[in-house]
């Protein structure tokens, strides 16, 4: 199989297992925050979005010391599966939904605020639960940032470059990205390849872009 094609495909899983994983964690979290009343409600969300400041090479970084043998995070993954965790699938996995986080959760966590508490009150008034009122109240009316959280948490997966060469390095079928393969053209003078990967990734992120935007202005003038 070509190797760049083989980079798409690793991507792809990597976005898709990453954007699960932190819709999963997200909208909890998101959730937690928005119902938060608390001093330290400052500080969690600054650690939340860290990634959004920090360089992608200084998270790769620790990750990458956490994700050693020596650490004992790296130490009990080994134990447990027999692989070591750093230069492996799971751990740009793990590197991507911490870098896309803040991408999900402030999405989810600015439309839970939004949301009336009557409109909940009501909810439980005729009996519904939490769980019930989460997916049959809530879930309908945010529905827009859910997807808004998901595709930007996938887009920016697909795009990372600095913390899935740090914690992943550039393995064929197993850590190769797309933007590691790019990457990889430029540094060999291999321009036309180059265009077809930064063209690929240039247009596939304007069309995400341009369908939330128009997802959303489209549920706006509904609710007008």
């Amino acid at each position: 199989m070509n190797s760049d094609l083989l980079a798409l495909l690793t991507t792809l899983q990597m976005a898709a297992v990453s954007t699960f994983i932190l819709l999963l964690i997200g909208t909890p979290m998101a959730w937690y925050l928005a119902k938060m009343n608390s001093r330290f409600k400052v500080l969690i969300e600054a650690v939340i979005a860290l990634p959004l400041v920090l360089p992608p090479t200084v998270l790769g970084f620790y990750l990458l010391l956490l994700m050693s043998p020596q650490s004992l995070p790296g130490e009990m993954w080994q134990q447990l599966s027999g692989q070591q965790l750093a230069f492996s699938f799971s751990a740009i996995v793990i590197g991507s939904v911490i870098y896309s986080l803040p991408f999900v959760v402030q999405p989810l966590q600015k439309s839970f605020e939004q949301l009336g508490e009557p409109l909940l009150e009501s909810a439980a008034m005729l009996g519904a639960g939490p769980i019930d009122r989460f997916f049959n109240v809530v879930l309908p009316i945010t529905k827009a940032s859910f997807i808004t959280a998901a595709s930007l948490g996938f887009a920016h997966t697909v795009g990372e470059f600095g913390v899935v060469l740090m914690i992943g390095g550039n393995i064929g079928g197993e850590t190769r990205v797309l933007s590691v393969a790019l990457f990889e053209h430029v540094e060999a003078f291999e321009y036309a390849k180059a265009h077809v990967l930064a063209g690929s990734l240039l247009v596939g992120s304007f069309v995400l872009l341009a369908a939330i935007y128009l997802l959303n202005h489209r549920v706006k003038s509904s609710t007008l």
